[in-house]
C-alpha cells in the first residue's frame, strides 16, 4: 500500500502592519493579537509568507484623494484603462465593472513607519513578503490578486512551488483582507485553506465573515491550541 504523503503546511500572515494595529487605520483590539500571531509564526511550518499593503501616496482608497468625499464614505471605482489594455481585457467593459469602495484614512504608504510590520514581527521571519495595493488606481484586499484580476501576486506560484497541502491564515482585518485572501486561496483548490480565529481581528464585531468563509470552503480553527494539535506539536 502506498504511503500517504506528509502534509506541507504553510502560514500566511495578513497585513500585520503598524497602521492596522496602532496607527491611522487601527483594527479594534488589534494589539491583543500580536503575541498570538508571533507564537503562530514560531510553529513548525514548511513555509511562511506575509502580505503588506504598500500604497503610493494618493491611493484611490484614500479619502484624501477625493476632495469633498467623506472619510469612511463610499464611492464607485473603475478599473484603470491602461491596466485593462495591458491585460488584453475588453475596455468596453470598464463602465460595467465598477466596485463599491470604502474611503479610508491614508494608511500603509510606501516607505513610511505605518507600512512596516508591527514589532516584534520582522520581515526576515518570512520566505517572501507579498506587496499589494501598489498601483494608485487599484484597491487590493486579497494577497493573491485584485478584484479585477489586473495585478496578480506571486503568492499562488510560491505555494504551488512548495507543494503546499494546507495553508493557514492569520492577521487583520478578518472582514476585509483576511477574508478576501482566504476566499481566493480556497478558489485555487490546490490546498486546504484554514483561518485561525484566535489569530485574527476584524473591523466589525458582527462576525459575518466567519459564515462567509465557511460557505466558501474555508476551514475555521478556533484556537492556537487547536492549530498545534493539527500540526502535531
Amino acid at each position: 500500500m502506498a504511503e500517504t504523503p506528509s502534509p506541507v503546511n504553510a502560514l500566511l500572515v495578513i497585513d500585520m502592519q503598524v497602521d492596522f494595529i496602532t496607527g491611522s487605520l487601527a483594527v479594534p483590539d488589534g494589539p491583543s493579537v500580536i503575541d498570538t500571531v508571533k507564537d503562530i509564526i514560531n510553529l513548525p511550518f514548511h513555509a511562511r509568507y506575509a502580505s503588506k499593503d504598500w500604497h503610493p501616496p494618493g491611493h484611490i482608497s484614500f479619502a484624501s484623494a477625493h476632495p469633498g468625499k467623506a472619510l469612511f464614505g463610499l464611492m464607485t471605482i473603475l478599473p484603470p484603462k491602461h491596466l485593462v489594455i495591458a491585460k488584453g481585457q475588453d475596455v468596453r467593459s470598464i463602465a460595467e465593472r465598477g466596485l463599491e469602495q470604502v474611503l479610508w484614512p491614508d494608511h500603509c504608504v510606501q516607505g513610511t513607519p505605518g507600512a512596516q510590520l508591527v514589532d516584534p514581527l520582522r520581515e526576515d521571519q518570512f520566505d517572501a513578503i507579498i506587496l499589494k495595493g501598489t498601483d494608485p488606481g487599484v484597491e487590493c484586499y486579497s494577497a493573491f490578486k485584485d478584484p479585477w484580476e489586473l495585478l496578480i501576486s506571486d503568492l499562488e506560484a510560491l505555494l504551488r512551488e512548495k507543494r503546499v497541502t494546507d495553508l493557514y491564515i492569520v492577521g487583520v482585518a478578518g472582514d476585509y483582507c483576511v477574508k478576501a485572501s482566504a476566499i481566493d486561496a480556497a478558489k485555487v483548490g490546490a490546498w486546504k485553506t484554514w483561518v485561525v480565529r484566535e489569530g485574527v481581528r476584524s473591523v466589525s464585531t458582527e462576525g459575518k465573515e466567519w459564515d462567509i468563509l465557511k460557505s466558501a470552503g474555508v476551514g475555521i480553527i478556533d484556537t492556537i491550541s487547536d492549530l498545534k494539535a493539527r500540526l502535531g506539536v
